[in-house]
């Protein structure tokens, strides 16, 4: 099983950078995006299956913000939308899939950058979403969650650590709650197989354009797996060359 977890930033904005042609490239089996920014009604779902892959859409009610999709040549047991929480379901962040004893989990977790108001319902949403998948676990052992977490867990997951200590991202209160998801058996796919990798992130900032080239980044994309999964991961890679966002997509393979 071959999944990337891409925020694309505006699903069709990717498509015309390029999105397509890059997934003829046969990128993985199950692409996960976030930040769909469109209603089902808008997206091209034709020219995914035209590439092999069934198509599932979340999105949220206003238009052009957040959703949640997957692409998939594997074709699931079932799909369900949302995880039962009004404000969480209404913004379109979880979509999950089942693929006979495994659970996928495709999440576009809150950001806190626009203010107070918005990083209390992330703290919000980083509770209700932990005993969500905790619950799930009691009947669905081996789950994967893929998703922009907004979260650069360790210094080594950000650039510039000192400077951004009071940036919303990489919080004490956000990195604790990093610690209690690994704490309770969540692994981090990348930092289980790269454990030294240093350089490794996954978005840049938009407003200075020169900080990817630069490599200013953050780590705040992740593909966990519980830890009944962890031997199975042979693969896990970032992609930084892919260019049709402000985040790249990432990856991990586990095997049959």
């Amino acid at each position: 099983m071959r999944i990337i977890s891409y925020n694309t930033n505006g699903i069709r904005a990717a498509i015309n950078k390029g999105l397509l042609d890059w997934l003829k490239t046969d990128a993985a089996d199950i692409i996960c995006i976030q930040e769909t920014k469109a209603h089902v009604k808008d997206i091209d779902t034709a020219a995914f299956e035209a590439l092999g892959f069934h198509a599932y859409w979340f999105s949220a009610e206003k238009k052009g913000y957040s959703g949640v999709g997957v692409l998939t040549k594997i074709k699931p047991d079932q799909v369900i939308t949302g995880t039962g929480h009004t404000m969480s379901d209404q913004e379109g962040r979880v979509i999950r899939l089942d693929f006979g004893k495994i659970t996928l989990i495709n999440a576009y977790f809150p950001s806190g950058t626009s203010g107070d108001e918005r990083q209390t319902y992330k703290y919000q949403w980083l509770d209700e979403f932990f005993d969500f998948v905790q619950e799930l676990r009691k009947t669905r052992p081996q789950i994967i969650v893929t998703g922009d977490y907004n979260i650069a867990h360790k210094e080594v997951d950000i650039h510039d650590p000192k400077g951004n200590k009071k940036s919303s991202g990489f919080l004490p209160e956000e990195r604790a709650w990093m610690d209690k998801w690994v704490a309770n058996g969540w692994v981090d796919s990348f930092r289980h197989l790269n454990p030294d990798a240093t350089g490794a992130y996954s978005w840049w900032s938009q407003r200075f354009p020169s900080v990817r080239l630069q490599n200013k980044g953050w780590r705040i994309d992740y593909i966990s797996v519980t830890d009944s999964l962890a031997k199975k991961l042979v693969a896990a890679s970032i992609y930084p060359d892919v260019k049709h966002s402000d985040h790249c997509p990432i990856y991990c393979e586990l095997k049959a």
